[in-house]
């Protein structure tokens, strides 16, 4: 599979925020350091230079990391440090820019949006060739035709392939493959399964909620998200892009 199945991921929000975050920590420490600055050289002369020193060196780390980082970005390609990178994006950098993304009346979902692409892209730059057993696809519930009495929750199998939602067509997949396929009506449950099937990688669709605190949960297993359709409004007979995930699945076995 030659395409890559990250299509113009929306890089320039996460990183706006990212570069501004940077500036404001390091006005803040230039802050911290000269409030005080006349009170630590009446405990010792060298107090303000070892106080400068440490502050120097954690914008120092700061500022390569959020660099490395958005380097892999521009680049999506693999680099020394990049498990440890997407690490703490997912749990360290998300949580604070959706704050600061707050302070600028960004809406939430558009910053979920851009996180959901950096870590898919993240995902990609460190992708393995991965077997099949190895790899879980993981649906929302609301996939299923909502008028539907056959309940798929359980064993995704039950499902009687009318045609009237597009588990057929996943089931179809998921065989044509041989990889695993799951449904979940939310957080707690699909923890569950992934606890329960230990995959190496994930394929997610759900809306932007789900996905972002999906990708969270699941660390360090990676997940590629993939936003659902919602034709009908939230929950209710959405669609996924079965085409882009069988794009990501060929990328990820290398078929």
């Amino acid at each position: 599979m030659k395409n890559n199945p990250l299509q113009k991921p929306k890089k320039g929000l996460f990183i706006g925020l990212l570069v501004f975050t940077c500036l404001a920590l390091a006005l803040l420490a230039i802050l911290l350091w000269w409030v005080p600055y006349v009170g630590l050289k009446n405990i010792h002369p060298y107090m303000p230079h070892i106080l400068a020193g440490l502050f120097a060196s954690v914008l120092i780390l700061v500022f390569l990391g959020a660099f490395i980082l958005i380097f892999t970005i521009i680049r999506g390609r693999d680099i020394f440090f990049l498990k440890r990178i997407r690490g703490i994006v997912v749990k360290v950098l998300f949580p604070l820019l959706i704050g600061v993304g707050k302070l600028f009346g960004i809406p939430k979902e558009e910053l979920q949006r851009s996180f959901i692409d950096i870590n898919n892209q993240l995902v990609l730059a460190q992708a393995a060739k991965t077997r099949p057993n190895q790899l879980l696809l993981l649906m929302p519930h609301c996939v299923q035709n909502y008028d539907c009495k056959i309940k798929v929750i359980a064993n995704p199998n039950n499902c009687e392939r009318c045609g009237k939602c597009q588990m057929k067509d996943l089931l179809e997949l998921a065989e044509n493959y041989h990889v695993t396929l799951s449904v979940a009506t939310g957080g707690s449950l699909a923890r569950r399964i992934v606890v329960r099937n230990r995959p190496h990688i994930i394929i997610a669709c759900a809306c932007e909620r789900e996905l972002s605190s999906g990708i969270q949960d699941a660390y360090p297993i990676p997940v590629f998200g993939i936003l659902n359709e919602r034709p009908n409004g939230p929950c209710y007979n959405t669609k996924v892009n079965i085409e882009r995930i069988e794009e990501t699945m060929g990328y990820f076995l290398r078929v």
